[in-house]
């Protein structure tokens, strides 16, 4: 029986994150054996930094969703392992190590999670719901892939696969400012809004305000987000905004009528 440690590769996804990449490729550089970056357009020099670690950089503009858009990446990867990366994201070293370990003695058909810390507004968020956040994101390539959905996508896993936990953080430099808070949660309100209304679903004004509500109530007091400072009543309060939004846009969609015309 084979004893060779499997191949990693790292993949990621991106569109204009020349200010964040090269710090995200760095903390990878040099220990993985492979590295696919995916770009859906970009207009600055995302490409000139991911080239500066990786001649595998792909370009697909026709954007198609998150989840369709990790499969498509994932089709370039020829490693064993695909660890799969946010270009805001970064690999601590006690992650790095937990990764090697786990690649020395690997399970089978299991897939691992990974703890999420997040820097929002100059704080690292351990409370709110936020924290440990894991997120699958380390599995054979040959075992699983994204779903198809075109916005909060999950990796695929059925019954007869496990979900292990691996040791280290992986550090989330989200949101730069309040701007770029709210323009990515136009986007993420938007894809859902769109996914929902191609399901059949529809919503109400009312049912916007209770989940925004809730949003708040879980966020700030049942996840104990005020141990967070202002940052976390900023962080509560903007997530129920961003939970209206999305419920507001489904209802516009679906239950409100064009305009008329002024001749009618």
């Amino acid at each position: 029986m084979s004893t060779q440690k499997p191949t990693l590769a790292v993949a990621l996804i991106v569109k204009n994150e020349a200010d964040n990449l090269q710090a995200c490729l760095a903390s990878v550089s040099g220990w993985v054996d492979e590295i696919i970056v995916l770009d859906s357009g970009s207009t600055d020099h995302t490409e000139a930094v991911a080239r500066q670690y990786t001649d595998k950089f792909y370009v697909n503009a026709e954007w198609p969703g998150f989840g369709p858009q990790r499969r498509l990446a994932q089709s370039y990867v020829t490693a064993d392992y695909v660890l799969w990366l946010d270009a805001d994201e970064r690999v601590t070293p006690e992650l790095r190590a937990s990764i090697e370990q786990t690649l020395a003695n690997p399970q089978a058909n299991t897939v691992y999670s990974i703890a999420r810390l997040s820097w929002v507004f100059g704080r690292y968020i351990r409370h709110c719901g936020w924290y440990p956040d894991r997120v699958n994101r380390l599995y054979p390539t040959a075992l699983t892939q994204y779903n198809e959905d075109l916005v909060h996508e999950k990796v695929e896993l059925n019954e007869s696969m496990q979900v292990a936990k691996l040791d280290g953080d992986l550090l989330h430099f989200t949101y730069n400012d309040l701007h770029h808070y709210l323009v990515k949660s136009a986007g993420y309100a938007k894809a859902w809004a769109e996914q929902r209304e191609k399901r059949g679903k529809r919503s109400s004004i009312s049912q916007g305000l209770l989940h925004a509500l809730g949003c708040f109530l879980k966020m700030y007091v049942i996840k104990a987000g005020f141990l967070d400072g202002k940052q976390g009543l900023l962080l509560s309060i903007l997530s129920a905004h961003s939970t209206f939004v999305k419920y507001a846009d489904l209802w516009i969609r679906t239950s409100t009528a064009p305009p008329k015309s002024p001749l009618e």
